[in-house]
């Protein structure tokens, strides 16, 4: 797991500073802004008569103008057509309407609108067809008018090829998809293993990756075109933010439960539940932004993201360091999680979407893959540790503590299993009663830990003649009973005289003089008394009697009276 810790230091470092991205140059764009208010028609603003009055662009002061304005598009340098470009993209949110115009036989006419592709935060890349590309001598005038709507507002242009646009898309289309199959598909997972197991922690695991999944396609805007999703598109500026907070809700109860916090910190636990209703408001808080709101409730759950993320670490190394082994793979998924979704808002707080695509596309959906992947082997981990702990109780119920065989109430559950097999098949069983010979004597004359050794001592010796297949528990006292599975009388005698004579090798010592042990055995068989289950223990036992009467020491066959 040490290991495991420095890899996952490494992946977080280079979350946090992969930021740069090596992609093919594109051309430079100048751009002008004509003052609104402007009165001209579409035909006398392209074709250059109001040039004298443009202006730098300034988005802010276009903003604040509130009205229609036009921005001239155009190279920055003026040669040709080797570099020609066939496309302006225009990357808008839904506060913008635009239209781009070119001067063709001394008129303004539209450019032809090729494709939209969908963008981060609810931005639509429009791509304009430029009939003979975009040079200096021939700019784009755009039409902007903006719509009066409230939340993040993006405005980014760009010139480009068809080809490279449609491939780029396409390629960010297909990993998005591939990043929402296989949470879901890990989500599905979890959701059917909750139903045969009923374990909360299934259920909670399912419930976040699902939320992940859904969150990323809306980020993305690649769910709106998805059948059924697209539904979704009126409250689009809601999805992203909505599904994150209930992501953060749904975290926090999984980490209380993963950690168990219930049991080793139940204030901790307290608090993450608390946490949890904190996310669930912020969720429903947004539709504050429809009342200009929204700064601030996306102020507030930057906080709470922020502090419950830290916060979360944290309790998982806290818990890792406490020997849980499920909480240290939260701890790498969860590091490795944050570390890309904090280094991704950084992008975008300080950049543009087009300056963060190796994180928004590659870095970010990979890392919920990644932590989906560890987080699943944390699950993994904690069921295992609770089959096993599972195991070791029932074994502890099944056996007896001083010998480590059967107990009592085992050993006539699997004496009544092995009788139903073997009355199905057809097969004989025999019953061997094994009783210590004066084992009063020996406790009365060296002690009871001296008779307790005894009884450990003649375990492995008839463990060795014993099959596989065959059973042995203690009755009582110093009783023990052997089930044979498949045997009759005849394969039961010799396997009760090399029992007899291995126990009479037997000698413990570190009790004063060495103490030598005998036995006696009755022997009861299906074949020969035709009755089954603690009848045979009864006939068996009977036969003991009957050997020990004979001397002791000694097998003693029970007979069909």
């Amino acid at each position: 797991m040490h290991h495991l810790l420095a890899v996952w230091l490494l992946y977080c470092t280079a979350g946090l500073f992969t930021v740069v991205h090596a992609t093919a140059a594109q051309p430079e764009l100048t751009l002008q802004m004509l003052a609104s208010g402007v009165d001209a028609s579409a035909d006398e603003i392209v074709s250059g008569a109001l040039d004298s009055h443009l202006h730098p662009f300034d988005f802010r002061q276009a903003r604040q103008t509130g009205g229609v304005f036009w921005l001239k598009v155009q190279r920055t340098d003026g040669h040709g057509d080797a570099d020609r470009m066939t496309t302006l993209n225009v990357t808008r949110s839904r506060h913008f309407d635009v239209q781009p115009f070119t001067l063709r036989q001394g008129r303004g006419v539209k450019l032809a609108l090729a494709t939209a592709l969908p963008g981060f935060r609810g931005a639509t890349e429009h791509v304009f067809l430029v009939p003979d590309g975009l040079q200096a001598a021939q700019p784009v005038y755009l039409r902007v008018e903006p719509q009066p709507l409230r939340g993040n507002e993006t405005f980014k242009l760009r010139a480009s090829t068809l080809d490279v646009t449609l491939a780029r898309g396409a390629e960010h289309a297909r990993m998005i998809a591939l990043t929402f199959g296989a949470l879901v598909a890990m989500s599905l997972s979890g959701f059917l293993i909750w139903f045969v197991l009923k374990d909360k922690l299934l259920l909670l695991y399912a419930s976040l990756f699902l939320l992940q999944a859904l969150y990323m396609s809306f980020l993305s805007g690649e769910a709106f075109g998805w059948p059924l999703l697209w539904h979704l598109v009126p409250v689009a500026s809601y999805s992203w933010n909505v599904t994150a907070a209930f992501s953060g809700a749904v975290a926090c109860l999984f980490v209380r439960e993963i950690a168990d916090l219930k049991d080793f910190s139940p204030r901790v636990y307290a608090i993450f539940g608390w946490l949890a209703w904190v996310f669930a408001a912020l969720a429903f808080a947004n539709v504050l932004q429809l009342v200009g709101l929204g700064p601030r409730v996306a102020a507030i759950g930057n906080l709470v993201f922020l502090g419950s993320a830290v916060f979360t670490l944290v309790v998982a190394f806290m818990a890792w360091r406490r020997s849980n082994r499920a909480a240290g793979w939260f701890l790498l998924a969860w590091g490795l999680l944050e570390a890309f979704t904090i280094a991704t808002s950084l992008r975008l707080l300080f950049t543009d979407p087009e300056g963060a695509e190796l994180l928004l596309f590659y870095g970010l959906p990979l890392s919920m893959v990644g932590a989906a992947v560890l987080i699943a082997l944390g699950v993994a981990d904690r069921l295992r540790d609770q089959r096993l702990a599972l195991s070791d109780a029932e074994r502890r119920a099944q056996t007896d503590p001083l010998t480590g065989v059967l107990n009592r109430r085992s050993l006539v559950e699997r004496l009544d299993a092995v009788c139903l097999r073997a009355q199905a098949r057809g097969l004989p069983i025999a019953l061997l009663f094994i009783d210590l010979d004066h084992f009063k004597q020996i406790n009365d004359s060296f002690g009871h830990l001296a008779g307790d050794a005894c009884l450990k001592a003649i375990i492995a010796p008839i463990q060795t003649e014993l099959r596989q297949s065959d059973v042995i528990g203690r009755y009582g006292g110093e009783e023990f009973v052997v089930i044979l599975s498949s045997a009759d009388a005849s394969a039961a005698e010799p396997i009760a005289e090399r029992i007899r004579k291995r126990v009479a090798d037997v000698r413990v010592d570190g009790f004063g003089p060495p103490i030598q042990l005998t036995c006696s055995i009755g022997i009861a068989t299906s074949d020969v008394l035709d009755v089954w289950g603690e009848h045979l223990i009864a006939h068996a036992d009977t036969a003991v009697y009957a050997a020990k009467r004979s001397g002791r020491n000694r097998v003693q066959l029970a007979l069909a009276a």
